[in-house]
């Protein structure tokens, strides 16, 4: 095919066009040009001379990639490229559509072309339209890289470019791995964005990127492939928007919540984070855990400056003797390092700090560390469990004297970990209210009839199995669950006792509480809305407390009120266990007490021995006295019973009248005995 004459030289066709349009030899060298290139570019004809070296390539087309200027220069046919960048005189980049046409000028080949800035083109498709605009509208909102199917950068928009310091030239034909640091949490994620986008799918979220000359900056990013049948011409979008300054005052904002001020070392809310990482990585370390002894001791024997000098001169030792490990300050005494290191280097820590003492003045001040070393994965698993199992091991190096660093038996770790994953299931248990209750049966020891049951807490666990009151009530008190558990038995108390009352079974229901529960200041209010959502009425209703409890109780003067406040509503009150807790005749003045249950020990022995026999009489005496109820636990033979009646005992509890059961046995064993 012959190439036409592109037009005649001395013609001024070329000015007329509305767009920039020029003509270019087959060596890119301009050899005409009309003014709206000027306008549109800011390049002159002074800067296309025939003496000027520069081609078209080297300045407005620079950004364009080498395969399509060949395949402009080659064509024997008209072309069209659509979203083609130019870098105009000022060092922007602009977005324009080209059609290129083949022909002689000035009898030599040249290629005549005409540029169609896209922001000034309006098709009549709406649809199209619409696409043009969102565009061009993050074009200029947002920085823009285009990759092809390989990560190749071939395209980018002036947004970027003046952020990460490219040229237009120098980023064309670079990796999407280097415009990310080297570091290994930064090629995870490239791994991971990379790994998306050829899956077909868009990955979003901060990440961290480099400039040109290697400063660190930050971006949203959000990565879209764009998928074609042929996958050479897949391509991938990231669309970023620059948050350097947010995640600066960020950053800032981490390292003041983050970081102990005086030593310079993590604090605990960082260090969970740390142990976090490290536990998902499968990382094996020693969580090892240093409080120094009688610290507040040392600080009142010296100012609050020597104080504060202690902490700083343990600290650089910790440095010193741990390096290259991990370390955090708990609390004012409390320290945790991170460390790879066997047993006996962390135990090696105390003979260092004896050959290294830290003076206040001339004077060195005696420093003695209890510490606990916790195994990961071999011990526990998780920063919570580390933290109790070398709280643990602390408080018993302590009742051994201290000064030392030790870690626990396999058994006692197993042992926390029982605890840990039973305080789990709890949770679980009273959310779906997989607890229990049973009924143990009292029998007055007059008439012979059933008056009133204890309602015992029983927990059958499907993953963990049986757990026992005596395992899971300390449990409970110490993880503050106890108040959830005595809503429910509360809740359930009520319901039982009404349900009997209603079917002619005459029966008050005990339960029992502690005084966690009862320094609620709404616990009476809420044991009360209960009677009443119930309607059950509150004179079947006993709460049995312990001696500890009343003991509490008695320094307590808005526990009393609350107990006052639940008598007068027609509420009982039993002292449970009386006899195994702390004595006192105080407290049976000051509270409500109306039943006092002497514990099953004494039962157990009374047949043992005469003086047990009169301990266990003078106690009966003691609550009769006081014109109490006395009720007598653990009752499991005739001989027991019978002793007991002749004590002048009101009632008695335990195996010899019954197990604790459920609801339609008491009922059996209430029409037995009726």
């Amino acid at each position: 095919m012959t190439k036409e004459q592109i037009y005649n030289p001395n013609s001024e066709l070329l000015n007329l066009a509305p767009f920039p349009s020029f003509i270019v030899n087959l060596h890119g060298h301009v050899v005409d040009w009309n003014e709206s290139n000027t306008q549109l570019f800011g390049y002159t004809t002074a800067n296309f001379t025939s003496s000027s070296e520069k081609s078209i390539t080297d300045t407005l087309f620079s950004p364009v990639r080498e395969g399509i200027w060949h395949t402009i220069v080659q064509s024997t046919q008209t072309l069209r490229f659509d979203h083609i960048q130019v870098l105009a005189k000022n060092e922007q980049l602009i977005d324009v559509s080209i059609i290129t046409k083949p022909g002689i000028f000035n009898n030599e080949a040249a290629v005549y072309i005409l540029c169609l800035p896209t922001g000034l083109i309006r098709t009549l498709d709406d649809q199209q339209q619409l696409l043009m605009d969102l565009m061009n509208g993050i074009h200029s909102s947002f920085m823009m890289v285009t990759l092809d199917n390989e990560g190749f950068i071939i395209n980018s928009n002036q947004q970027f470019l003046k952020a990460s310091h490219w040229t237009p030239k120098r980023v064309l034909g670079k990796t999407i791995w280097q415009l990310f640091p080297s570091k290994e949490s930064s090629v995870k994620i490239v791994k991971n964005i990379w790994k998306t986008l050829n899956n077909g799918q868009i990955w979003q979220g901060e990440v961290e990127k480099l400039t040109k000359d290697e400063q660190p900056y930050w971006v949203y990013l959000t990565a879209i492939p764009t998928i074609s049948q042929n996958s050479e011409n897949t391509r991938f979008l990231l669309i970023e928007k620059d948050i350097t300054k947010d995640k600066m005052i960020q950053l800032q904002l981490e390292k003041i919540a983050y970081i102990d001020t005086e030593t310079g070392l993590m604090n605990a809310h960082r260090l969970e984070q740390v142990i976090t990482e490290m536990t998902a990585d499968g990382r094996h370390f020693s969580f090892v855990y240093m409080s120094i002894d009688k610290f507040y001791t040392i600080k009142d024997l010296h100012d609050d400056n020597a104080g504060n000098n202690l902490i700083l001169e343990f600290t650089k030792r910790l440095k010193m003797y741990f390096q290259d490990s991990t370390m955090a300050r708990i609390n004012e005494n409390e320290f945790v390092v991170i460390t790879p290191l066997p047993e006996w280097f962390t135990q090696g820590f105390l003979h260092y700090l004896q050959q290294h003492p830290i003076y206040n003045g001339n004077i060195a001040v005696p420093i003695s560390i209890s510490g606990g070393i916790t195994r990961f994965p071999e011990d526990q698993s998780t920063f919570s469990q580390m933290m109790k199992a070398s709280l643990a091991t602390i408080n018993t190096v302590r009742q051994a004297g201290g000064d030392s660093i030790v870690s626990l038996s396999k058994a006692t770790h197993q042992a926390l970990n029982r605890k840990s994953i039973v305080e789990k299931r709890l949770l679980l248990a009273l959310d779906q209210k997989n607890l229990k209750v049973l009924y143990q049966p009292q029998l007055d020891l007059n008439t012979g009839k059933i008056t009133a049951v204890e309602a015992l807490v029983r927990w059958d666990d499907e993953v963990i199995g049986v757990v026992s009151p005596d395992e899971l009530i300390p449990i409970a008190e110490e993880t503050g669950l106890i108040n959830n558990i005595g809503s429910f038995m509360i809740e359930k108390a009520c319901e039982q006792a009404l349900a009997w009352r209603d079917a002619g079974i005459d029966l008050k229901v005990s339960i029992n509480s502690s005084v966690r529960e009862f320094r609620d200041k709404n616990m009476a209010k809420s044991i009360l809305e209960t009677l009443e959502r119930t309607g059950c009425p509150a004179n079947l209703l006993q709460i049995e407390i312990t001696e500890k409890f009343a003991l509490e109780a008695e320094a307590e003067t808005s526990i009393i009120k609350q107990m006052r406040a639940l008598e007068n509503k027609g509420i009982i009150f039993a002292l449970d266990d009386f006899g195994t807790g702390y004595a006192s005749f105080r407290y049976m003045q000051l509270l409500p007490i109306q039943i006092l249950k002497i514990d099953q020990t004494f039962t157990n022995s009374l047949l043992k021995s005469e003086k047990s026999q009169q301990l266990m009489h003078g106690m009966v005496q003691f609550g009769k006295s006081m014109n109490l109820t006395v009720v007598a636990e653990g009752v499991e033979t005739t001989e027991q019973r019978q002793l007991l009646a002749s004590y002048g005992c009101d009632a008695v509890q335990g195996y010899f009248i019954s197990k604790p059961v459920s609801e339609k046995e008491i009922g059996s064993l209430y029409k037995m005995k009726k």
